[in-house]
């Protein structure tokens, strides 16, 4: 998922998302402990995202709060 992409989502879709790739990582991870996963870096991939929604979710948090 692209910065620009992310910038368009509403506050709300941002709280969405992220509790979605989170439940995501959690089943790629559970999925990899049985058996390997064809491509490993999907789950770096997905901690990325999930960290990258979390940073514009708290750069609004501090722009609304200034």
């Amino acid at each position: 998922m692209k910065a620009s992409e992310i910038k368009e989502l509403s506050t709300q879709e941002l709280i969405e998302r992220i509790d979605d790739y989170k439940k995501v990582l959690t089943r790629m991870r559970l999925n990899h402990a049985v058996s390997p996963l064809d491509n490993p870096n999907k789950l770096g991939a997905t901690k990325k995202d999930i960290a990258r929604l979390k940073t514009e979710l708290r750069a609004r948090d501090i722009n609304e709060n200034k």
